[in-house]
């Protein structure tokens, strides 16, 4: 397998992990979809990272399917639960995760890809909202647990993981260790782990 992505996307981090931790061998192709030359839409016609391609030439994106795909190639680490009440409550971890990266990104596109006279003080603000609700639903989420949801790493954890990581990455401003202790603790219980020390932001 190989995957299409950059050292820095979020979910491109949420997929290397899951790869590291269900010990599924890839190789990683670097691409910078702002880039003049980016052949990303040779992949992926919505031009975004990560995209997997499959040895039989299939291409798979959004990092939400691409995990789930993932995680069904091997019993080794399971992280999303077959069905049920479980499963859901993973995947709706992993929805607030996403919730808050594609609103904090649409925050930094908008600052990073806008000049100044056309920014929208109004929608970044908006944008904010939405991350800073969905950190505090996280952490009432978590509460005192050692994991998101049951006893052992699932993708909610890497999830939230990864859309804090990448706050402290993007918007060291934003105080979210200090707002929610507990989501400090689990994030740094993950770091500790080897899949989550190879993929650090660049």
């Amino acid at each position: 397998m190989k995957l299409i992505g950059s050292l820095t996307s979020p979910y491109v981090r949420k997929v290397r992990i899951v790869m590291a931790e269900k010990k599924l061998d890839h190789t990683l192709l670097l691409e910078d979809v702002w880039a003049p030359d980016s052949t990303i839409q040779q992949s992926n016609p919505l031009g975004k990272v990560p995209c997997l391609l499959m040895e039989d030439g299939l291409v798979m994106y959004d990092s939400r399917v691409i995990v789930e795909y993932l995680d069904t190639l091997t019993p080794v680490g399971k992280l999303i639960p077959a069905n049920g009440r479980e499963r859901a409550e993973v995947k709706c971890w992993e929805a607030l995760a996403d919730g808050i990266m594609d609103a904090a990104i649409l925050i930094r596109l908008e600052k990073n890809q806008r000049t100044e006279a056309l920014q929208s003080a109004s929608w970044m603000d908006r944008q904010m909202k939405k991350v800073s609700a969905g950190l505090k639903a996280m952490s009432e989420g978590l509460g005192e647990s050692p994991f998101c949801t049951g006893n052992h790493l699932t993708l909610a954890d890497i999830s939230v993981a990864c859309a804090v990581g990448w706050l402290s990455f993007r918007f060291p401003e934003i105080d979210w260790r200090g707002d929610y202790p507990n989501l400090a603790k689990l994030f740094d219980k993950l770091s500790e782990r080897p899949s989550f020390k190879d993929t650090l932001p660049e």
